[in-house]
């Protein structure tokens, strides 16, 4: 992909990241190291992080792994404390760990329903929250991944909906408490993206399932890993430096539609055949 931005955007900045050791996460961490920035991979398995650490510095890119899981405070902050102590403090906080799988409201158990939005809801407000002693103490950006269900209701999505909606009005207000210490505080909304771990669970009936989904987007089809990561080194550039809680939907117009031909295929890949 041609690289729109001019070389060198992010150099001399600390980038972290949760959730980064595979999936869009992991395209943005890449991103933000080809563009300069040094970083740090957080996420619950190790190998992971250090497998993605691993491909930064084979393309020339400065990054560590780090292991924590976001549900737990005091690992989090811990691993945070090693990322700063190695690269120094941190200018840019991405917290991009999710879960996600297909079950009706009426079946969902609430084990299932508490784990998205730990993962999703309490893990984006522990990222911020054990970040911020080590932000950079002059400027520093916060990007939440946020996705299209937070404002468009979504069959089989009521867990993610409600953990993504979460992350939206955490996002605004943090970008109100936290401005006057220098932080930027944005999400980023994806639509459907093409070859994540997240769209193989979403799509379970493969060619079907994307047929019925593209139905409802009307660029026509999905998103990819590139433009998301393009999104997210703008949000955290100086070109976006008056950008402040803001969500920004990146779904090829899908949230202008509405939900129902997603969701009616989500519905219908979990609902035993002929049931209403």
């Amino acid at each position: 992909m041609n690289d729109i931005f001019r070389p060198g955007l992010l150099r001399g900045r600390h980038a972290l990241l949760t959730g980064a050791g595979s999936g869009i996460t992991r395209r943005i961490a890449e991103r933000f190291a080809a563009h300069g920035a040094t970083v740090s991979i957080v996420g619950r398995q190790a190998a992971r992080c250090d497998a993605a650490a691993a491909a930064i510095g084979a393309a020339g890119g400065h990054a560590a792994g780090f292991a924590a899981d976001v549900r737990d405070f005091d690992a989090l902050s811990a691993a945070f404390g090693l990322a700063r102590d190695r690269f120094g403090p941190i200018g840019i906080c991405v917290a991009g760990a999710a879960g996600n799988f297909v079950a009706e409201a009426a079946t969902m158990t609430s084990n299932g329903f508490r784990t998205v939005v730990d993962i999703d809801l309490v893990g984006t407000y522990n990222t911020f929250r054990a970040a911020l002693p080590l932000l950079h103490a002059d400027r520093a950006d916060l990007l939440a991944l946020s996705a299209v269900q937070s404002t468009m209701p979504t069959a089989a999505q009521a867990h993610v909906c409600a953990a993504k909606a979460g992350i939206d009005m955490l996002v605004r207000t943090l970008s109100v408490e936290w401005s006057a210490r220098g932080i930027r505080c944005n999400a980023i909304a994806p639509g459907p993206v093409a070859d994540t771990e997240g769209m193989d669970r979403l799509a379970p009936d493969g060619d079907t399932s994307w047929s019925r989904l593209l139905a409802g987007i009307p660029m026509g089809r999905a998103g990819e890993r590139d433009e998301i990561a393009d999104l997210a080194l703008f949000l955290c550039s100086g070109a976006a430096r008056y950008i402040n809680g803001s969500v920004v939907a990146i779904d090829g117009g899908q949230s202008n539609l509405g939900s129902l031909p997603f969701g009616s295929m989500l519905r219908d890949s979990v609902r035993p055949q002929g049931r209403t």
